[in-house]
């Protein structure tokens, strides 16, 4: 396995919080790698150290093999990264944007216009190109801003939380353009706190909270850490709620479906549950067994509901 990140027990502290504490990564080349954690998890700083934007107070870490701390510069010259807000010029046009970065990247002349041609088709912006980005929406101004993260192709690009504030179709669009960059070659870090993006996207999935990652792995691999499957149970009373929930125990939580649900590890810890709720008095509408969600994992993992928008 080829790595185009590895990292081991990276730790960043501000004054008495430690924001990441101990972390260890590795991320195949090719790939899409997301960090999934509620806000204030240490995802976005975790991503700074290895853009070498934040020194680690300890550990190491490596990009496409250049070590973050004695050879940034090789890191910056391997890699590309977008925030979560645009940091683009809103009263210059799209194509202005790009010319500019273009030119400081070293395109000379025609070139630099050419480049920034190239990027705003590949991007479905070219007729927009000409506009003032103050007038772009939200998922227009998302894609202009991963195109200039791209004039110059990386071998990693790092993505902070891309599709913040965007509409459901836009963050889908934004989706198929980080698919297509990685079948281009290019290896893909982000950060999420969509459960849903997570899901659809990566290949491997980090979960961080409180500056740990307390799990890692496919979405299938984490599904399977909280249990074969899921118990979903609709109350005959909505009143019986409180007392349905604690004999189900912990874990158990509301759904979006109106009832309640609780990670199982087989059949008859099912049984078990839907007999401890008749020894309670509960009356059960209906019940089914299905699979966890990644929603349902993060909640068993971190004690709190995730964003599955």
């Amino acid at each position: 396995m080829e790595l185009a990140i590895r990292a081991r027990g990276l730790v960043k502290r501000f004054s008495d919080v430690e924001a990441v504490a101990g972390v260890d990564l590795d991320v195949e080349r090719g790939t899409i790698f997301a960090v999934l954690g509620p806000n204030g998890a240490g995802k976005t700083t975790l991503l700074r150290m290895l853009a070498t934007l934040l020194r680690p107070d300890a550990g190491e870490a490596a990009v496409m093999g250049r070590d973050v701390v004695r050879d940034p510069g090789g890191v910056r010259a391997a890699i590309s990264m977008t925030g979560q807000f645009a940091s683009l010029d809103e009263d210059l046009t799209g194509r202005e944007n790009l010319v500019m970065l273009a030119r400081l990247w070293g395109f000379r002349g025609r070139a630099a216009g050419e480049r920034a041609d190239a990027l705003l088709g590949a991007f479905d912006l070219a007729d927009a190109g000409g506009k003032q980005v103050k007038a772009y929406s939200g998922g227009m101004r998302r894609r202009l801003d991963i195109a200039a993260s791209l004039v110059v192709t990386p071998g990693v690009l790092f993505l902070d939380e891309p599709t913040t504030g965007l509409d459901p179709g836009a963050r889908v669009g934004v989706w198929r353009l980080i698919r297509g960059l990685v079948a281009g070659g290019v290896t893909i870090l982000l950060t999420t706190q969509y459960l849903e993006e997570a899901d659809q996207l990566a290949d491997r999935i980090a979960v961080v909270d409180h500056g740990r990652k307390i799990a890692e792995g496919t979405s299938r691999e984490l599904k399977a850490q909280v249990g074969s499957g899921v118990l979903h149970v609709t109350l005959a009373r909505e009143g019986d709620g409180a007392r349905a929930l604690a004999a189900l125990g912990a874990g158990a939580k509301r759904d979006e479906e109106g009832g309640l649900s609780v990670a199982v590890a087989d059949a008859a810890g099912a049984s078990a549950l839907l007999a401890a709720l008749m020894a309670e008095g509960v009356g059960v509408a209906d019940f089914r067994m299905g699979q966890p969600s990644l929603d349902e994992v993060f909640f068993a993992l971190t004690g709190g509901p995730g964003d599955s928008r």
